[in-house]
Formats: C-alpha cells, sequence, structure tokens
C-alpha cells in the first residue's frame, strides 16, 4: 500500500473518533477510553470510601461499597452511551460516577442511621430523579440558576470539615491530627496542584489520581499502608443483593430526595455543555430527560447492591469538549473498564488501603471547586442585590442550623422538624431559596428571564 493510501486509512479511522456512531479500532479508542477511567476514577472511588468510614463498616464492608461504585457508575456510563427502550439514557458521551453532591447528606444519614438508612433513601431517592426527568420542564422552573447555585455553594461548603478531618488522618483515629498525616496531606494536595495546573496531557487530566498516587507512595514509605483486609479479598465476585440491609427513615428520604434534585439540574447543565461543547448543538430535551431518567433508575436499582448515587462527571465533558472525541465506542470502552474493575475485589480492597490523610489532601481541591461552581452559578449574569438576599439568607439558615447542634431540639419541638431539618444544611438552604426566590420582588425580571429560559429549553 502506498504512503497516500496509508495516510488516508489513518485519516479515516481518526476522523471515527469524531463521530458517534463511527467504528474507529481498538488501538485509537482504547487509550482515549482509559483517559476517561484516569480522570473519573478518584471520584467515584472516594465518596464509597468516605460514606464507608462515616458508617463505621468493617474493612470487607468498606470493599464492597467501593466495588459497588465502580460497577453501577460503568453500568450507567454504558446506558448513557447507548441508550435502550429509547428513552432511558442521554446517548451523549458523558461520564457518570458516584457523586460528591451527595457525600454530605449520606455521611449524616451514615452517623446517625448507619448504612441502611442510606440505602433506603437512595432507593426512594431515584423516584425523586425519575419524577423530575418526567415532569422536566414543570419543575426545573423551580432551580434556576439562583437557586441552584446557591444550594451547590452550600454542598462545597459542607464538605470542609470532612476534608480537613481527613486530612488530619480521619476523625477517631488514634493518630488525628498527628504532623504526620497532615504531612502526607500537605505533599498530596501540593503534588494536585502541580500536575492540575503545570502538568500536561494525561499528568493534567488525572491530577488528583497521581498526586495520590505520591501521596500513597510516602505514607507507604512511613508504615501508614494496612494491607490486612487485602489478602482475604477474592479476585473475582458477583455483586450481592441488599449485602447491607434496607431501612426507611423519614428525614433521610427528604434530605437525599432534595440532592437528588440538585443533581438533576447539575445534570442538565453537563449534558448541555457536553453536546454544545463537543457536538456542536443544542442538548434536546429527550436527551436531558432520558440521561436523568437513566440516572435516576440507575441509582435506585444500584441501591439494592450497595452502590451509590451517581452523576454526571463535568471532568469528563471538559475532556470530551476539548478533545470533540465523541465516539461511542469510546465510553464503552471506558465503561467496561469501569464494569471490569467492580467486580474484582481485589482491586477494591486496595483501594481501601489508601489512608485517610491522602484522601483528604486530594479531594479538598475538589470541594474547593464545587464551592467555587456555585459561585459561578449564582453570578451567571452579575450578583444582584435579590441574588445576594436570596443565596446569603439560605445558607446562612442552612449552615447555621446544621453547625449548632441541637438548635431545633427542644422539648416543644415536633420530633419530625428536629429530625428533617436539623441536621443537613442542604435541606434548609433549598427550601429558603426557593421560597425567597418565589416570593422576594423581582424589579430586575430575572425570574422572568429564567422562566423564558426553561421554555426555551422545552421546545427543543
Amino acid at each position: 500500500m502506498s504512503e497516500k493510501k496509508m495516510r488516508k486509512v489513518a485519516d479515516d479511522a481518526t476522523g471515527q473518533l469524531f463521530w458517534q456512531d463511527g467504528k474507529p479500532p481498538a488501538r485509537l479508542f482504547v487509550p482515549l477510553a482509559l483517559q476517561h477511567v484516569i480522570a473519573a476514577i478518584v471520584g467515584i472511588i472516594t465518596p464509597a470510601i468516605i460514606v464507608g468510614s462515616a458508617c463505621s463498616l468493617p474493612a470487607d464492608e468498606r470493599t464492597l461499597l467501593i466495588q459497588s461504585a465502580m460497577l453501577f457508575s460503568g453500568i450507567v456510563t454504558l446506558l448513557q452511551a447507548h441508550p435502550v427502550f429509547g428513552r432511558i439514557g442521554s446517548g451523549l458521551p458523558v461520564i457518570t460516577g458516584a457523586s460528591f453532591a451527595f457525600v454530605p447528606v449520606l455521611n449524616t444519614i451514615g452517623g446517625t442511621y448507619g448504612i441502611a438508612a442510606i440505602i433506603g433513601a437512595q432507593f426512594m431517592g431515584g423516584f425523586v430523579a425519575i419524577l423530575f426527568g418526567v415532569f422536566l420542564r414543570q419543575i426545573k422552573r423551580l432551580f434556576p440558576p439562583v437557586v441552584t447555585g446557591t444550594v451547590v455553594f452550600c454542598i462545597g461548603l459542607s464538605l470542609y470539615s470532612v476534608a480537613v478531618g481527613y486530612m488530619a488522618g480521619g476523625t477517631g483515629s488514634p493518630d488525628f491530627g498527628s504532623a504526620q498525616n497532615w504531612v502526607v496531606a500537605l505533599v498530596t494536595l501540593v503534588c494536585c496542584i502541580i500536575f492540575g495546573n503545570f502538568g500536561k496531557g494525561v499528568l493534567r487530566l488525572g491530577s488528583l489520581l497521581f498526586g495520590m498516587l505520591v501521596g500513597y507512595a510516602l505514607s507507604f514509605a512511613l508504615g501508614m499502608v494496612n494491607f490486612g483486609g487485602l489478602g482475604d479479598a477474592s479476585w473475582v465476585a458477583l455483586p450481592k443483593v441488599l449485602p447491607f440491609g434496607i431501612e426507611f427513615q423519614p428525614d433521610a428520604l427528604v434530605s437525599l430526595g432534595a440532592v437528588f434534585i440538585i443533581a438533576a439540574v447539575e445534570m442538565i447543565g453537563d449534558f448541555s455543555a457536553v453536546a454544545n461543547g463537543a457536538l456542536g448543538r443544542e442538548a434536546r430535551l429527550g436527551e436531558i430527560r432520558g440521561g436523568i431518567l437513566c440516572e435516576g433508575i440507575a441509582s435506585t436499582i444500584g441501591a439494592l447492591f450497595g452502590g451509590l448515587p451517581t452523576a454526571t462527571f463535568a471532568q469528563n465533558v471538559g475532556i470530551a469538549t476539548v478533545t470533540k472525541v465523541v465516539n461511542r465506542r469510546v465510553f464503552a470502552c471506558a465503561a467496561g473498564i469501569l464494569i471490569a474493575c467492580g467486580l474484582i475485589p481485589k482491586f477494591a480492597a486496595l483501594l481501601d488501603t489508601i489512608p485517610m490523610c491522602v484522601i483528604g489532601g486530594a479531594t479538598i481541591s475538589v470541594f474547593g471547586t464545587i464551592t467555587m461552581t456555585g459561585i459561578r452559578i449564582l453570578t451567571k449574569g452579575g450578583l444582584t442585590d435579590r441574588r445576594a438576599s436570596i443565596a446569603g439568607l439560605s445558607v446562612a439558615l442552612g449552615m447555621g442550623i446544621s453547625m449548632v447542634k441541637g438548635s431545633l431540639g427542644g422539648a416543644d419541638m415536633p420530633p419530625w422538624v428536629t429530625s428533617i431539618f436539623g441536621g443537613s444544611a442542604i435541606v434548609v438552604t433549598t427550601l429558603v431559596a426557593i421560597t425567597l426566590n418565589l416570593v422576594l420582588p423581582d424589579p430586575n425580571g430575572e425570574r422572568g428571564a429564567d422562566v423564558r429560559e426553561e421554555e426555551e429549553l422545552g421546545a427543543k
């Protein structure tokens, strides 16, 4: 074959990557799939590790939680790339995984009632997401940028204490707050910053992963890594039905249900961003609805097998937007890698050996990014006095009540008020922000602009 013909074949093969239904060879799509997995893996496993610790699970059950998180992240990613029944899945180039947005509420539920209550709340919360998808056009009007930005900002703030607690070694650990924990955590954080800001290519995309690898190597050298549970883990295992049991607590259902709605609103932003940035068009209403339905159904079913709630990953949306690679084989391959990892308990057990200080050092920057994302959403189009009033009062009440334990625990206070509103800043912040947005005067027509935006979405 002549050099000209060989170049034409190569160009044709490469061009298939930029077409959703193209058929590029494995030598092209496998490395790109690994790139997405590297960018997402820390975000997938870390919520499982944090929640498992908050619930005081033994090593084997934490391993199972990590395993299920990877397995269902892969399954949902596959469904998003290849919708089933014509309506379940967006068909857009996205990667999904266990979301940090759920972590504050999951920690509260797990610390109060245990892992079984998390499973019950997630099972019902998936139905909330399903209803949101079905009635997308009508419900989303309650969540304009001023509301979603305020709530995302509150989520970020709620995670700071989690990150700092992990940097210090994990609340309740014998060496909590030790200099050794802080040294490892800060080295991890510095490496994440260096890789993320000065690295190129894969180093930049996987900055958290590579930062954690440096922190892990340092903690191993210091004798902080415990491989005790690794030998007991099997090489291959299928998921079990209700491995942690299931329990329904009313306040847990309300708290997690509110986060499912916020996560659905965030997913709309991710679907819109990847459609505009990678496909050069607007996201269609059917794609957005199918994507949210997929996440809701998967979260409900995943709860029965010990999985955690999933959502789209913004970092992978960024990769697709920059590279313009939208081929379904890339995302199906990434999904297959995650599913394979989820079926190998030995791998999940190895991930569970990561010291808490390493996780804290890597994730505090993520939590800071979540907070700043909330600010960007809130200030889109300018921070007016009305938006500042809504955000300031909502966060003040939400964070204030959650930080002052027992503030809603008076003898004359109904128990349901204490349980629903006293433990989670997100529930109070969400309700106050929605209410203020509906009742406060709107001299600049912000609310009307948001309604027109929703009507344009519904028309697509």
